[in-house]
């Protein structure tokens, strides 16, 4: 099972949690703040804010909320000033882990990341000491059930997607940054719905790990997902059916 595909189906189960007690929702309005301070308060023409307040809403982010951190990022209402930053490393068995990261304060925010990927068996390391395996894309996961993959290929392809795989009981879409918008708007459009949708960084090869490394990868990639400042982690890891059944099983 690929790593990135594993990750983007606990993660989607994380942030409904996390969204219940606002953290999802403070990290969204960071990213919200970001695009309309770069690119400007109007959606339309702004297709980073666009995925943004789409982001917002699938985890039923309250409209006041999206409005207030528009406000704030376009310069209505006093603003926080957040730097965008790529943390890399590496976790057990030498998985590479990629960070993007939102910060007022990466005085605070590198250490603290820092002690994570140590605490989890990793190390933090230089930057682009990890970066050159992995490619931006947009990457949406539905689950086989809830659509067909040749009408799936049609729409998404014609919306600007790169690839369409299956993966499991689910099928990927991969797109480049750019089209995110247009192809997670089409496959709604058509009543599909999204178990998980998202700018990333997809590897260009993984590592192949069993049971044992893959339980401390989760852990770590979970932890630093947990950080305030981290809007998303990528790693290169895969696991295989058998570890991820035992994984499963376990709870």
């Amino acid at each position: 099972m690929a790593g990135h595909s594993k990750w983007a189906n606990i993660k989607h189960k994380k942030a409904a949690t996390d969204a219940k007690r606002g953290k999802a929702w403070s990290k969204l309005s960071k990213a919200i703040i970001v695009a309309a301070k770069q690119g400007g308060a109007d959606p339309s023409a702004n297709s980073r804010l666009r995925t943004a307040i789409a982001d917002a809403k699938a985890v039923s982010m309250p409209k006041d909320n999206i409005e207030r951190a528009i406000k704030k990022g376009s310069g209505s209402t006093e603003g926080d000033n957040y730097e965008e930053i790529i943390y890399e490393g590496y976790g057990p068995s030498g998985v590479a882990v990629m960070c993007d990261i939102l910060t007022d304060n990466r005085n605070r925010t590198a250490p603290e990341l820092r002690k994570l990927f140590e605490k989890g068996g990793g190390k933090m390391g230089a930057t682009g000491c990890v970066g050159y395996l992995f490619d931006r894309k947009g990457l949406l996961i539905i689950s086989s059930e809830s659509a067909d993959e040749e009408k799936l290929m049609d729409i998404a392809l014609e919306a600007g997607a790169e690839d369409i795989s299956s993966s499991g009981d689910n099928f990927e879409v991969l797109c480049d940054p750019d089209v995110y918008s247009a192809v997670s708007d089409a496959i709604g459009a058509a009543g599909i719905e999204c178990i998980s949708k998202q700018v990333t960084r997809i590897p260009q090869n993984t590592v192949d790990i069993e049971a044992d490394d893959a339980r401390k990868v989760l852990r770590l990639m979970e932890a630093l997902d947990d950080h305030d400042d981290v809007q998303t982690v990528s790693a290169n890891f895969n696991i295989s059916d058998e570890a991820m059944a035992a994984i499963s099983e376990e709870g």
